[in-house]
């Protein structure tokens, strides 16, 4: 799987997430503080609620140098203790 997406993807290009997790104040906080971490910038993440308001869905895109960024962002993005998804 990885293969085939590094060979698709043309470096730098933009690249979006999707975190899924639990609906806390901290949760969104914490995505950008790690990817500002690895690539420095002003993000603004598009957040959407589960209807029942237990999960929220936050939608971030970056710019990638190469897909080792990738790979690692969701390495670090999945440690966070509310993140239930990465995709």
């Amino acid at each position: 799987m990885n293969n085939k997406l590094e060979k698709m993807l043309k470096f730098p290009c933009t690249f979006t997430y999707k975190v899924i997790g639990l609906a806390q104040p901290e949760l969104t906080n914490n995505i950008i503080k790690i990817i500002q971490a690895h690539i420095p910038g002003d993000y603004a993440p598009q957040i959407k609620s589960s209807n029942k308001g237990t999960y929220l869905s936050i939608s971030i895109t970056i710019c990638a140098q190469n897909f080792k960024q990738i790979k690692n962002l969701y390495k670090e993005l999945s440690k966070i203790h509310l993140v239930r998804m990465v995709l």
